[in-house]
Order: structure tokens, then sequence, then C-alpha cells
């Protein structure tokens, strides 16, 4: 094996944006992340689902126009007989 070709092996600490250290080894002294398990939602249980197209509320909306016009279709059926 080639002396000196290998970086060195470290103490290190990754640092998050939250304020979170965690001590490692690494080549490098520090990493800075921006998300940890610490400040993830998925992991602090207040992971919520944003519907910010407001997708559901216009499947509801359809929803309730296709039932109102298969409602006035079967009443004109009713009708007609």
């Amino acid at each position: 094996m080639k002396a000196d070709i290998h970086p060195k092996y470290q103490s290190a600490e990754i640092r998050c944006a939250c304020g979170n250290v965690i001590k490692t080894r690494s080549i490098k002294p520090v990493i800075l992340v921006g998300i940890c398990n610490v400040c993830h939602p998925f992991y602090t249980g207040t992971q919520k689902f944003v519907d910010t197209a407001g997708r559901v509320d216009k499947f509801q909306q359809r929803m309730a126009k296709t039932q109102a016009a298969q409602a006035a279709a079967a009443t004109t059926k009713k009708k007609k007989k």
C-alpha cells in the first residue's frame, strides 16, 4: 500500500441548522446540514399534509356537481315515465 495517499480520518462534528450537534468521525472536521433527526417533521411527529393546490377541495366540488347532475337526471327520468 502506498504511504501518504489516504486522507486523515479525524473527529468531526455534524452541525444542524436547529442547533443540534452530533459527534462522529470523518475526513472533514465540521459538516453543516440543514435538517437532522431532531428537527425533521417525520421523526418529530409533526408531519402535516398540506394541500397547497386545493386538489381535495376541487375534487369534492366536482363530486358534488356530479352527484347533483345524477340526481337531476334521475328525477327527470321518473317524471317522463
